[in-house]
């Protein structure tokens, strides 16, 4: 029996927003929810959801799981293997004659191929091997969770006093329910064929303009001081929570790609697919630290 659409990662942040939209809009008989761990069945079934186990390194769960597939919502991996991954992914996908892949991208570099990020170069590849693989495709390039504003700048609610970072720039960062919305909205309104598309708050913010939000919501004084670039990097010698250099790196490596522009673009798109306007940057971090003055991002 053909299934209409598979949503991958569907207990993950974003493919769960993606499932919630296909549980108050699709006929439940149209779609099924995936995940890496088979024991995430009975959680689905007794919601009378569909389930399938696909394990992006289990060459057999890709095999049963993409079967008799018509849309698949692919949702990127993390980590060292990723490239791997996809490309067994996309493999498997081939094999089992899946109709269209709906790739969750980044928007590093909106929607030109010129991100130097290291977090990008992954979802490249993987747009270049959905290119060259036949198959359909569309590669939703998804904004910068907004929710994730305390991982770029390396704020934590016991911080006091001076925040250092090694650069500021606009961000258009973007609500992960409303990107989950549109995905979902974008599968089943179908069409974009071998495209790319950039999903986008329509307004950016800047780490100083955050750091206001903080304070003016929590009654905190933070001072924002920017530094070198080597200068920030050495300063996880004394950084009070014991992080590894490797944090800091990754803060340092996010804030070149913003000082290049790569994540100040912003495109209509998630407005239209939405038919309002999504929600602005600033008002979702005041939003989230007027409910809990002790935000943080957790993955």
């Amino acid at each position: 029996m053909t299934l209409k659409y598979l949503i991958t990662g569907a207990t993950g942040g974003l493919g769960s927003e993606v499932l919630n939209y296909f549980i108050a809009s699709v006929a439940r008989s149209e779609f099924a929810a995936a995940s890496s761990n088979a024991a995430n069945k009975a959680a689905f079934e007794d919601r009378g959801i569909a389930f399938r186990h696909v394990n992006y390194d289990d060459p057999q769960s890709l095999e049963t799981g993409l079967r008799d597939v018509e849309n698949l919502l692919f949702v990127s991996s993390s980590g060292m293997r990723r490239g791997e991954q996809h490309a067994r992914v996309i493999e498997a996908a081939k094999k089992a004659g899946v109709k269209h892949i709906w790739y969750t991208s980044l928007a590093f570099g909106g929607l030109e191929d010129t991100s130097k990020a290291p977090v990008m170069q992954d979802h490249l590849l993987t747009e270049k091997l959905l290119k060259e693989s036949g198959l359909t495709y569309t590669s939703i390039r998804e904004g910068v969770y907004a929710e994730c504003f305390t991982v770029s700048l390396d704020w934590y609610p016991e911080r006091t006093g001076t925040l250092t970072l090694p650069a500021d720039g606009e961000v258009a960062y973007t609500s992960r329910a409303e990107l989950g919305e549109a995905t979902a909205r974008i599968m089943i309104q179908g069409g974009y064929e071998n495209q790319k598309v950039l999903l986008t708050a329509q307004d950016t913010i800047t780490a100083r303009e955050i750091v206001d939000i903080i304070n003016e919501t929590t009654g905190r004084q933070i001072n924002l001081e920017l530094v070198s670039r080597d200068e920030y990097l050495d300063a996880w010698r004394r950084d009070p929570r014991g992080k590894p250099r490797e944090q800091f790196e990754m803060v340092a490596t996010f804030w070149d790609e913003i000082v290049g522009g790569g994540l100040r673009t912003t495109h209509p798109l998630l407005r239209e697919i939405l038919g309002r306007e999504p929600t602005r940057p600033a008002d979702f971090i005041r939003r989230l630290l007027e409910e809990d003055q002790d935000y943080v991002f957790r993955y």
